[in-house]
């Protein structure tokens, strides 16, 4: 299912203090009081869409620090204006390749939770390598955590969550799968992301996993 068209933004906000790109970070010494203003437990989102479970976890747990990862440009930094009007200080977006910045820059032991909401699931056999749950990833997912850290990973295609999940089991420490059980919204946007809200007006299912390390 493809991406909608967003909606306009205004060009005149500063987002420079919700915006950074992975290129910046990877040039930088890895300093969250930097990016944030302060130190704080850290959760870590791989592709964020357009920062629905950012600007929603974010106001629920403010003693957190929130990190999203975007790989598309334009979507990275409309969720950088949404954060803007809303004034949030415990949340940046990022520019870039999530697996990268993961690997080459977050240090062992530092995050709180990764989540990983709806990757796009590569249909073919012969492009699964291109998924975001390979071993590789997990294997920094487990570096990353720190102990008691979480890993949540919602999928609506039911193979690759069973083969992710089968991978789990086989290439990682992580205790699990916790179910999440699915509940009603309570309002238009009570969702994790826009992609599961579209899912479920539709009446599709939604898979839903949470690990521990």
């Amino acid at each position: 299912m493809g991406r909608r068209a967003l909606p306009r933004i205004d060009p005149t906000l500063d987002i420079s203090r919700y915006h950074r790109t992975v290129a910046q970070l990877l040039s930088a010494p890895w300093e969250p009081a930097e990016i944030f203003g302060r130190l704080a437990p850290l959760e870590f989102e791989v592709g964020s869409g357009k920062g629905l479970f950012l600007q929603t976890a974010s106001q629920a747990t403010p003693s957190h620090n929130f990190l999203g990862v975007e790989v598309a440009a334009k979507y990275a930094r409309f969720i950088a204006h949404k954060l803007a009007k809303r004034e949030l200080s415990n949340v940046v977006a990022v520019h870039g390749d999530a697996l990268q910045l993961l690997r080459e820059k977050v240090p062992e032991g530092s995050l709180e939770a990764v989540h990983v909401y709806f990757p796009d699931p590569w249909w073919k056999a012969r492009h699964h390598k291109r998924r975001v749950m390979t071993a590789a990833f997990l294997a920094d997912v487990v570096r990353t955590l720190r102990p008691g850290g979480r890993l949540h990973f919602w999928t609506d295609v039911r193979e690759y969550f069973d083969n992710t999940l089968e991978l789990i089991r086989e290439q990682t420490p992580l205790t699990g799968p916790i179910e999440v059980a699915e509940r009603p919204p309570e309002h238009e946007l009570d969702y994790r992301t826009h992609f599961e809200r579209r899912m479920r007006l539709a009446g599709e299912p939604v898979y839903r996993s949470e690990f521990v390390k």
